[in-house]
């Protein structure tokens, strides 16, 4: 065997506030080969990306400090090397890419900009050539027409195409290894799949290695040679994918590969009463042009779309970013304007004012997809749960509310004691939890679920779709549940909407649509969800 390109040794990693240290790496140890895909997993926590950090030396120095361990990069150790050495390295050697690419990216430099001022640093090319080599890296990562993108900012494109800048931000100077930390996990399946394609083709034609930074198990399984498994700061598990994912011998290794959402939802019954009914459903956004800004054209985020929800039964609303999934749950929960025939436990709600609809907004509530976003930081979570009771029951003495909030905490598994805690003192799935509740609490009939476990661990994932399958049956709910992730719409919808460009390409029951899809758009999303060759093999989007 070669030498290791890169070599961890004995690593930990502690940070220091208030006169207090904790240990967030506790001696962790692998190595990376040149050309080798190596996955770091586990759950939000872990340590994986302050491991991957600390190989260029990026955490928060001096409140971080490392009580022991080295980093060879080509024999040369990360954390004693000097500034000047680093900066070599940085970008040059080793680069990275990050989960977010919306706040890696400057919104204030064009996409030429910033992919030049790499040039300009690491190789001093400006000018004509360093525009060729912008055009030629952005061909390379598969977008269409560079020429035109680059006068474009970061907003102007679409979350898949900002990923494929930063993947051409990182490869311009043809980095011997890459970093990747969680660089799908807010993307779209069928786009996720041609990202893996695309960093799995660059890797061979630039020979390069890749540590991979995911909690994806289906990820790694497709796309990495080797896999580290890493909870509470330590590495249980490592070796061959196919060895760990065949045979693993840690119970923690167990637990992640039994974590993916399962079990089937409850059998719809046709002759339930509709609790909420879409006709002919159209939401479109005028653009306006010239002086007078008249009206030219319209964006059609929903183009004339049919639903029902009857009581105890969920539709699954699947497509990609832009496909019009959460501009409908809006239009139907007359959160913004929309044309065509809402009806809402048989009143037609489609001309209802504001003030009409406000009785109506106990029954019928919202779950978001970020709950850091959706709760109030400035807020106690039993203020967070008991806002609504105040607006609806006002009658209920604070004793009274406080039962409430305590019984719709239980009801999510939840400790009624932590009610006076603030958002931030939570993990991500306690939080998601906490906005379960708050909409729980009204003890509504309707609730539009909007990706509400797409930026969850798998393990939590799992947690949040059995909770909602139990309060559906518990409760008779009627769950418009939105979501890119087909795997936990299978576990949870009896009918499934698949929506592109504002209309409908396929609906029906769910296991008809995910046994037979008949349109080529769903099986493009089957395949990138499920069918692991597909996304190997299959060739690149663009």
């Amino acid at each position: 065997m070669t030498e290791p390109l890169l070599s961890v040794r004995d690593l930990s990693v502690a940070f220091h506030q208030g006169g207090h240290e904790s240990l967030a790496v506790d001696r962790v140890s692998f190595d990376i080969q040149p050309g080798e895909v190596m996955a770091l997993v586990g759950e939000s926590g872990s340590g994986k990306s302050v491991t991957a950090n600390s190989v260029l030396k990026l955490l928060p120095y001096p409140s971080a400090s490392h009580p022991s361990g080295s980093i060879l990069f080509e024999g040369k150790d990360m954390l004693t090397a000097s500034d000047a050495e680093l900066r070599h390295v940085r970008g040059n050697d080793i680069t990275m890419i990050f989960q977010e690419p919306m706040t890696s990216l400057n919104p204030l430099h064009s996409i030429e900009q910033q992919v030049a001022e790499i040039l300009e640093l690491h190789q001093a090319m400006t000018g004509d050539a360093a525009r060729a080599r912008v055009i030629e890296l952005l061909n390379q990562v598969g977008i269409r027409e560079p020429e035109k993108r680059l006068k474009a900012y970061p907003h102007e494109l679409s979350g898949g195409q900002r990923q494929r800048v930063m993947i051409a931000m990182a490869l311009a100077n043809r980095p011997k290894l890459l970093i990747a930390d969680e660089p799908t996990t807010a993307l779209d399946v069928t786009v996720q799949a041609q990202i893996l394609e695309l960093l799995k083709k660059l890797q061979r034609d630039y020979g390069m290695s890749i540590l991979f930074i995911t909690h994806d198990l289906g990820i790694v399984r497709r796309f990495a040679d080797r896999v580290c498994v890493m909870t509470k700061g330590r590495i249980v598990e490592q070796g061959a994918v196919a060895d760990v994912f065949e045979r693993p011998s840690h119970e923690y290794t167990r637990h992640l590969l039994d974590s993916e959402p399962r079990g089937e939802p409850p059998a719809a019954d046709p002759s339930r009463s509709v609790v909420m009914e879409g006709k002919d459903i159209r939401v479109w956004f005028p653009i306006k042009a010239g002086f007078l800004r008249k009206v030219v054209d319209h964006v059609k985020a929903v183009d004339g779309i049919d639903v029902t929800l009857r009581a105890g039964e969920t539709v699954g609303i699947v497509g990609e970013s832009g496909s019009g999934k959460t501009t409908l749950g809006l239009a139907l929960a007359r959160l913004i304007s929309s044309q065509g025939r809402i009806s809402f436990i048989g009143k037609d709600i489609n001309e209802y004012t504001f003030k009409q609809m406000r009785p109506l907004r106990d029954r019928l509530q919202v779950v978001f997809q970020d709950p850091f976003g959706s709760l109030s930081p400035r807020m106690s979570v039993s203020d967070i749960i008991a806002e609504g009771l105040r607006v609806h029951q006002p009658q209920l003495s604070f004793e009274e509310r406080d039962r409430q909030v305590s019984w719709s905490l239980e009801e999510v598994g939840l400790d009624p004691a932590t009610r006076w805690r603030f958002p931030h003192e939570f993990s991500g799935g306690q939080r998601q939890r906490i906005a379960i509740a708050r909409a729980m609490v009204l003890k509504p009939r309707f609730v539009m679920l909007d990706e509400p476990t797409s930026a969850l661990d798998m393990t939590v994932q799992a947690q949040v779709v059995d909770l909602l399958r139990d309060l559906q049956q518990k409760h008779d709910l009627a769950y418009l549940f939105i979501s890119h992730d087909l795997k936990v719409v299978k576990a949870l919808a009896n009918h499934v909407i698949v929506m592109r460009s504002g209309k409908v390409m396929e609906e029906g029951p769910s296991a008809d649509i995910f046994a037979e899809p008949k349109n080529d758009y769903t099986k493009a999303l089957m395949a990138a969800a499920f069918n692991l060759k597909a996304v190997r093999t299959g060739a690149v989007a663009q």
